[in-house]
């Protein structure tokens, strides 16, 4: 019997944030730095962080999550997976009438012309729109 389909509710509850000592190089991060794999929810809780009004191109978040870790970098691919995650939890929040305040504004950290948007389930408007709202560039 197959299992049924996960949530992005369900894949918010990832493992807990962690790191790793690479052994060798992976995308431009050296062997022997210590590497951050966050979490869906972590990246979600730091965006509520942030200001309305302020951007933060995913390549600063991942620089900001690893220093709060003390790492030398975050992970750029569990870094954009989670960051889906959490842009797709979102929505469905959104759409659930969950109010913006209450909702991680991810729309920050996803920029008009990230290959992201394409991948959204979703008509990435909603993240142009939220954007325009906030005084962002688009």
């Amino acid at each position: 019997m197959p299992r049924a389909k996960k949530t992005w509710a369900d894949k918010m509850q990832a493992k807990p944030p962690h790191s790793v000592v690479l052994d060798k190089a992976f995308t431009g991060v050296p062997k022997g730095a210590r590497l951050l794999i966050s979490s869906p929810q972590e990246i979600a809780d730091f965006l509520k962080t942030l200001p309305a009004g302020r951007s933060l191109p995913i390549q600063q978040l991942r620089r900001e999550l690893a220093m709060r870790h003390g790492c030398d970098a975050a992970c750029p691919v569990s870094t954009s997976l989670f960051l889906r995650i959490a842009t797709e939890q979102a929505f469905v929040q959104a759409q659930a009438g969950v109010p913006v305040g209450d909702i991680p504004p991810v729309w920050r950290a996803l920029e008009p012309k990230s290959p992201m948007l394409k991948k959204l389930s979703f008509d990435p408007a909603w993240i142009t729109t939220r954007r325009e709202r906030e005084g962002l560039a688009t």
